[in-house]
């Protein structure tokens, strides 16, 4: 009944990973179904809930007219407390991957899952690191971008990884003692750090 938490910088090879290890011992991967998750848990829109995850600073007026159903409207505008957006989507975000992590057997890539799930038995926090020049060349393989682009994704991406943490009052989420394990992914193989990591969750049964 273990679970795998996954964080990373953009261009680490995290996606990919997390499905060969998912895949290997008939585990559980939520990556983007998260954002389904929370939207269908707080019954609004998995547009809304993606916005929430890409915008800086956390103004979704705009968005919250056509998005967000009347009840919960009232519930996000307050008069006394304004914009309340963020609260609620990290409040949701909270309870699905606590759900996720009750089930047990699992892979969560992101979203804060290593400061949500923190000290929870049977849990591994995991972290996958490069250099920026090796993270652009990855994505720019991946997914058949030019070297241009894929150094603006790589750009983006930070910047959202930032923006998200922020939310969970988070500035040092690359800080090490976060994790039980730091992957350098300019130095392993996907094959290695899958056998590698399949061996620390394998541990865990015992």
């Amino acid at each position: 009944m273990a679970v795998l938490t996954i964080s990373r910088m953009f261009g680490t090879g995290a996606n990919e990973l997390g499905e060969l290890i998912a895949q290997r011992l008939g585990y559980s991967f939520f990556n983007n179904q998260l954002i389904q998750m929370v939207a269908q848990q707080a019954k609004v829109s998995t547009d809304w809930v993606a916005s929430m995850e890409k915008e800086a600073g956390g103004k979704f007026q705009k968005f919250l007219s056509t998005l967000v159903p009347k009840s919960l409207m009232e519930v996000i505008l307050s008069s006394d407390h304004g914009l309340r957006d963020e609260e609620i989507y990290t409040d949701m975000l909270s309870q699905v991957i606590t759900k996720i992590a009750d089930e047990g057997d699992a892979i969560i890539l992101g979203r804060g899952s290593q400061f949500i799930l923190k000290d929870r038995p049977d849990t591994y926090h995991l972290l996958l690191v490069a250099d920026l020049e090796n993270r652009i060349g990855y994505v720019q393989k991946r997914f058949e971008l030019t070297k241009k682009q894929a150094v603006l994704a790589v750009a983006m991406e930070d910047k959202r990884r930032v923006n998200l943490y922020r939310k969970f009052g988070k500035v040092d989420y690359n800080q090490t003692d976060h994790y039980h394990l730091v992957l350098n992914m300019r130095n392993l193989n996907m094959s290695d750090a899958c056998d590698m990591l399949c061996t620390l969750l394998g541990s865990s049964r015992v």
